[in-house]
């Protein structure tokens, strides 16, 4: 089939039933719903992008088993030109909704990739484990299709291990084996997008013990599965907000949702990993899943810095807030942010690491570093958005008062310095407000923050496993030698 049209993409969620729960009532149509219609509809959006001339060549490359065209994401690397193609289709989609789109389908197509990479890992478990995995990603990669994932344990007590919650199954994790699969039971958080995903696939964030193993699972089933259900959290917009007033939170809404398995079965062939606890740890690291997950959301987070560093130079110049040094200095640290996590991308391509099967993966080092640089830059940015942004953002009018009896009074006293229109001032207050002020922009601040799970152990693991730190030791030992003894 190769690579889906928009249309096809809808025509598919309408096909598929689904138990898709929203404000305590089930959704029908995910494609018409107030609350999705939008996100469905930004989704499609990608999928025509891969048939336009102008990003054809650059989202799409031929199968290798069809000879169709399929996503860039799909691709495995072979030459540092193959990593260049797959950050400038990441580039393409991220650019379309200025990054806030977390969870676009290039992540989780990027993350087959990864898991088909390294079959071997899942062989660990049996050759068919290793073969179901491959057979999954072409099975995605062929039909095009739009994942959605939930790797994180319900927020229930985080004190306790899944296994001595108070129900044994609050947690998702297996009932019981049967001739046919696995029966999966409990819920797992947190699904960006899974009402309109087309599969959802589960497996672990490392940190596992030794005595869950029924929680040590990886699978993939289709969102419309028998006894699968979400509860959608509250939407920001549900149709009713004027672009002119919130021109992001209108666009760009991402859907999560809790999934609940209500004894699921996993067939068989959809099982890549089971009962097995020291794999599920160390399947991450393994597969390089970190590696390639990471060069997609570097690419993505870039996008989403420019945005809001460009809203924050905006509202700096529009009142002319920039003529003074301390706005000069944060808009300049800001700037810096970009510059290194642009740095860091590249780094990891020219440093890129062979893998087992033949093929190359981005540099794991600078990755990283961006990937938890990220869950203070982010928020940082935004913080400055606020600072500049001051009173300014609390205040502004809506579009609708700029055509009634005080139509007046607004263009007079909203508008900006120099020539800055008060129409243009309002616009650009709107679009900071969105960022900084917002539901909409609070998630997607949120969201960096743990992004890529807790960042105290993240940044706690970026000392323990630095690979130069011996290159660190040496001159320290050097600089020692110049004292020479007492």
């Amino acid at each position: 089939m190769g690579v889906r049209t928009g249309q096809q993409f809808l025509e598919g969620l309408r096909k598929q039933p689904r138990q898709v729960w929203l404000r305590g009532q089930r959704v029908e149509d995910v494609t018409s719903h107030a609350a999705l219609v939008s996100p469905a509809r930004h989704i499609a959006s990608l999928y025509d992008m891969q048939h336009d001339p102008q990003w054809r060549d650059v989202l799409t490359y031929t199968s290798p088993t069809t000879g169709d065209p399929v996503g860039t994401a799909f691709m495995m690397s072979k030459t540092i030109d193959d990593l260049r193609k797959r950050r400038k289709a990441f580039q393409a989609w991220a650019d379309s909704s200025f990054g806030l789109l977390g969870r676009s389908p290039d992540f989780l197509n990027t993350t087959v990739m990864a898991f088909a990479e390294s079959p071997g890992v899942f062989d660990e478990m049996g050759e068919r484990f290793g073969r179901n995995i491959r057979a999954y990603y072409e099975y995605v990669r062929e039909n095009d299709l739009f994942l959605t994932h939930a790797l994180i344990t319900p927020q229930t007590d985080r004190s306790k291990a899944s296994k001595d919650q108070a129900d044994a199954f609050l947690h998702m994790g297996v009932v019981r084996e049967t001739a046919e699969g696995l029966i999966m039971r409990g819920a797992r958080m947190l699904a960006t997008h899974g009402p309109i995903a087309d599969e959802l696939i589960v497996y672990h964030l490392p940190g596992l013990k030794p005595g869950e193993e029924p929680y040590a699972t990886a699978f993939a089933i289709p969102v419309g599965a028998p006894g699968l259900r979400m509860i959608c959290r509250e939407p920001f917009d549900e149709g009713g907000r004027a672009t002119f007033d919130h021109p992001l939170a209108t666009q760009f809404e991402e859907p999560d949702a809790l999934v609940i398995f209500d004894d699921v079965l996993v067939p068989w062939d959809r099982v890549f990993l089971h009962a097995n606890v020291s794999l599920a740890n160390r399947m991450y690291s393994e597969t390089a899943l970190r590696n390639h997950t990471a060069h997609q959301t570097a690419v993505r987070a870039i996008a989403k810095m420019q945005i809001a560093v460009g809203v924050a130079m905006a509202v700096a110049e529009s009142v002319k807030s920039n003529a003074h040094l301390h706005v000069q200095e944060m808009l300049g640290e800001i700037i810096g942010y970009i510059e290194l996590a642009k740095s860091c991308v590249i780094r990891a391509e020219v440093e890129f690491e062979p893998t087992p099967s033949g093929t190359i993966r981005a540099g794991f080092t600078p990755l990283q570093t961006l990937r938890t640089m990220m869950s203070k830059a982010y928020p940082r940015i935004i913080e400055v958005l606020q600072v500049i942004g001051a009173g300014g953002l609390l205040m502004m009018p809506t579009g609708a008062d700029f055509s009634s009896e005080v139509g007046k009074d607004v263009r007079r006293y909203y508008c900006g310095a120099g020539d800055v229109s008060a129409e243009d001032r309002v616009r650009i207050f709107k679009l900071a407000w969105d960022l900084a002020g917002d539901a909409f922009g609070m998630r997607a601040m949120q969201y960096e923050r743990y992004y890529a799970g807790d960042p105290v152990r993240l940044l706690a693991g970026n000392y323990l496993s630095y690979p130069h730190k011996k290159e660190c030791e040496a001159l320290v030992a050097k600089a020692l030698a110049l004292a020479g003894r007492p």
